[in-house]
């Protein structure tokens, strides 16, 4: 009896650690593709701040090793970035199976739907945020004083930024989670409208550079997002049934 129940577990930790291959293996191979072209990558990312810089957007490396690490930091980062829809889907594909047919049915729009807002969030924060923020930084510095940025500062900064709206971006997901498990209904939700608004600025000031341009680049489009989510989960409803109490369904 055991034995058989070793098995199944067995063969769940191989898929497992076929999926995590598949995973890492392809994360390397795109890091590798694109490595040879990090240089030109890293100018890429950095154009809203170069842009603005004078003297042809000079920079500086206080470290040593800095012109060989921040490329290659900056290159694996966004393998990662680029290979998260197939990690999604390889940890669908590996707890697909255990799921009900009501949880599939809605967990796989919800999957492209959360990949394509991550990837709009940093669509967003790339073009919109970072002019905005840089613009902002190269116009308030004083008189004198040569603004000389560091290409290890400058990427953490626009990796934070990235990760911060991109994260920030799934709030409608969240949202409408939360209302179909039962963690909450949409008018409870509506009813917290003034603190969700003032707490969208406090994780604003907690996750972006202290300054008010992009604390409220951020909080804006976070409450945004949160009456979407809001809207979308009005299509649930509380099902009728003794049998299903506590449980949600989509209005159809």
């Amino acid at each position: 009896m055991s034995t058989d129940q070793e098995q199944p577990l067995v063969s769940h930790l191989i898929e497992l650690r076929n999926r995590l291959l598949k995973s890492v293996l392809l994360v390397l191979a795109l890091f590798l593709s694109m490595f040879y072209f990090a240089n030109d990558l890293y100018l890429i990312m950095v154009e809203p701040l170069s842009n603005l810089l004078p003297n042809t957007g000079d920079m500086i490396a206080t470290g040593v090793a800095s012109p060989f690490l921040v490329p290659f930091k900056m290159t694996m980062v966004l393998a990662i970035l680029l290979a998260i829809p197939f990690i999604l889907f390889q940890i669908w594909s590996f707890i697909a199976p255990g799921l009900y047919q009501h949880e599939k049915k809605f967990g796989i729009p919800l999957l492209i739907s959360s990949i394509i807002l991550f990837y709009a969030g940093i669509a967003f924060a790339y073009f919109v945020v970072l002019p905005l923020v840089f613009g902002f930084f190269t116009a308030t510095g004083p008189d004198g004083v040569s603004f000389l940025p560091d290409i290890a500062n400058i990427l953490n900064f626009i990796l934070k930024i990235f990760f911060a709206f991109g994260i920030a971006f799934e709030i409608p997901i969240a949202t409408f989670l939360m209302v179909l498990t039962g963690v909450t209904t949409v008018q409870s939700l509506s009813e917290k409208r003034p603190y969700i608004f003032l707490g969208c600025f406090v994780v604003g000031m907690l996750v972006t550079p202290p300054d008010v341009i992009s604390q409220t680049v951020l909080a804006l489009p976070m409450y945004s997002l949160f009456e979407i989510g809001v809207l979308f989960s009005r299509m649930i409803k509380p099902r009728e049934n003794d049998d299903d109490s506590g449980e949600n369904s989509i209005a159809g």
